[in-house]
């Protein structure tokens, strides 16, 4: 029963913290029925209560009626289907070659570089040739 009792508050707990944070993170332009910091005093204060009211009230994070926006329609982000995690790509710098379609001239990586290759290759024979242990 102690066993029992003592995972339903941890659980408690963490459904608490996780609506607390999401609060917190959630920009205050998405808050609905209050501002952002009266939601997490709300939160804070009232601890389960607050953390349902704000499951219940709070803007899902992505709603099929709502307009796809601004989305680019370059064929990696799907016409209709932008969403705000979508926008948060879309700014980040990864994200706005994505986006853009810019292409990298550059190799990705040494195992690309035909030249990095072939240097590495004359190394491995020169040493070997020599005797040395690579």
């Amino acid at each position: 029963m102690l066993l029992a009792s003592a995972l339903f508050a941890l659980f408690m707990v963490g459904f608490w913290l996780y609506c607390l944070t999401d609060a917190i993170m959630t920009p205050a332009g998405e808050c609905r029925g209050l501002p952002k910091p009266a939601w997490v005093a709300v939160i804070a204060v009232t601890f389960i209560g607050g953390a349902i009211a704000w499951l219940i009230v709070r803007e899902p994070a992505y709603s099929p009626s709502a307009p796809p926006g601004d989305a680019p329609d370059d064929g990696y982000f799907r016409a209709g289907r932008w969403t705000r995690a979508d926008d948060a790509v879309a700014r980040h710098p990864a994200g706005r070659a994505r986006v853009t379609g810019a292409v990298r001239t550059a190799p990705k990586g040494p195992d690309d570089d035909p030249e990095f290759l072939r240097a590495l290759d004359r190394r491995i024979r020169g040493s070997w040739q020599a005797g040395e242990e690579v």
